[in-house]
């Protein structure tokens, strides 16, 4: 076969190198031998019904011939031919299987039948009372002849009369046709059967592979636990257990990477501190106004990396490690907003930023959680708010019910993500160090915090525009059940 039309086959079948699926190699490799085996066997079948049929037509013809020759009989040096009409009729009656006969003596010369019935093949030991059987055409239908050799006359000088007698093949054709038939459709119900018993075997033997196809997508992104196939075969045991050594790898990279960013944050926290306690005496004594921009700036970015330890902290509180230790407890999403809002009213007033809080629902949001982790969700969201809507702007917070879940939307009529951020902006936001604007204090962490946080809680946190400018931060958690 041609490369390009095997690759084609291959592709068209789902075996290709580059989109093989196992399922269907394993059912097309199992299902074309059966297919072979079938065509081969219905030959084969046929074959053999023609054969028997042959024989059995065969043996009619022959026994048929012996009687028309005992009506030939010799007298003298002459034949008697006693072949009544009624006989005759009987050979001649059905038309769809007709039977044809024909005596010639010496063998050639017609006395009697059918004169259009080819002769004999050459017989090179020719052998008298032996019946020799062949295929013909009788005014173009395929018959089966059989010719019989036979010697009549005086014993030291005989000689030798032909007898033929053919038969339509339609008869042998339409019994070799049934036995076909009745064994193709036996065959081909066994070939079904023994297709869905192996289409149902390649299921179950593959269903191990569709587990743990499912346990991997049902997991996190962050959750490197090992994976439990123990009812599993063999060969996918080995392959879980391969997984499991690299997520092993895996997890033990991102706890050392852990452990470094919260012990160096840790460690950085306490200089940090004096660092901005000692800055802001020299600010209070300095009486050089260069000195004192200098001392400023200096503070600014004191106060910056203490926001980024913090930020840290918080990240390394968020992730799943140190989350599950903090443990999870029932409360009040709605009294939390409340409290958390008023909180951070004092700041919102220094920035110049008008800070409110208002309820939707009169009625609680119980969610099942970690307070202190929300918490911080709370936090950074109306700290961006205040701090990048701009002075004179307001931020509003609200909370409400919403389908089954717990909504809490920070909207503030600031300008917004800038255009130059681009159109993935509001999603990109919320990768860790990534900022929309380089104006403010912050350090791109703020919204990863909320993000790991949220999704943490089983919950979805995005960014939305508002006309005719603005930005609503929109959070939703799941409502805990009674």
């Amino acid at each position: 076969m041609n490369p390009s039309r095997w690759s084609a086959l291959q592709a068209r079948l789902g075996l290709a190198p580059g989109r093989r699926s196992l399922h269907r190699h394993l059912m097309w490799w199992l299902l074309i031998p059966q297919l072979v085996l079938w065509i081969a066997a219905a030959f084969v079948t046929y074959s053999v019904a023609a054969r028997h049929a042959n024989l059995a037509i065969d043996r009619s013809l022959y026994q048929s011939s012996r009687a028309l020759a005992q009506q030939v009989k010799p007298i003298d040096n002459g034949l008697l031919i006693d072949f009544p009409k009624a006989a005759q009729a009987i050979l001649e009656t059905d038309p769809d299987d007709r039977v044809y006969y024909m005596v010639s003596t010496p063998p050639g010369q017609f006395i009697l039948g059918n004169n259009t019935l080819p002769p004999p093949p050459p017989i090179p030991d020719l052998q008298l009372d032996r019946p020799y059987f062949y295929d013909g055409l009788v005014d173009g239908v395929p018959v089966r002849v059989a010719a019989l050799y036979l010697a009549y006359g005086e014993t030291t000088s005989p000689q030798r009369m032909l007898v033929q007698l053919a038969k339509s093949r339609a008869s042998r054709e339409e019994l070799a046709r049934q036995i076909l038939i009745d064994t193709a459709l036996p065959l081909s119900g066994l070939i079904l059967l023994m297709s869905l018993i192996v289409w149902g075997g390649i299921r179950t033997g593959l269903a191990p592979l569709a587990r743990l196809q499912a346990v991997v997508e049902d997991r996190a992104p962050n959750d490197l636990a090992p994976i439990e196939l123990e009812a599993a075969p063999e060969e996918v045991r080995a392959l879980a257990q391969a997984v499991n050594s690299l997520l092993a790898q895996v997890h033990e990279n991102v706890s050392t990477q852990r452990r470094f960013i919260s012990n160096a944050a840790h460690q950085l926290r306490t200089p940090l501190a004096g660092l901005k306690s000692q800055v802001e005496l020299a600010l209070a004594e300095a009486q050089d106004p260069a000195l004192q921009g200098r001392l400023q700036r200096v503070h600014e970015s004191a106060t910056r990396a203490a926001h980024l330890v913090g930020q840290l902290l918080v990240l390394a509180r968020a992730e799943p490690e140190s989350a599950a230790t903090l443990g999870r407890r029932h409360f009040d999403l709605a009294r939390l907003v409340r409290e958390v809002t008023a909180e951070q009213v004092p700041r919102a007033l220094q920035a110049g930023v008008d800070l409110g809080v208002e309820d939707r629902d009169v009625e609680p949001l119980p969610i099942l959680g970690n307070s202190l982790l929300i918490r911080e969700v709370l936090l950074n969201l109306i700290d961006n708010a205040v701090r990048y809507a701009g002075r004179g702007a307001s931020v509003t917070v609200h909370s409400r019910a919403v389908q089954g879940q717990a909504e809490v939307v920070v909207e503030d009529d600031g300008p917004g993500l800038p255009p130059e951020a681009g159109p993935d902006a509001h999603r990109r936001v919320f990768e860790r160090f990534v900022r929309a604007s380089r104006d403010g204090q912050g350090c791109g962490l703020g919204l990863a915090i909320v993000k790991e946080i949220v999704e943490r809680h089983a919950g979805q946190v995005h960014l939305e525009p508002v006309q005719p400018h603005g930005l609503r931060a929109v959070v939703r958690l799941p409502l805990a059940t009674p």
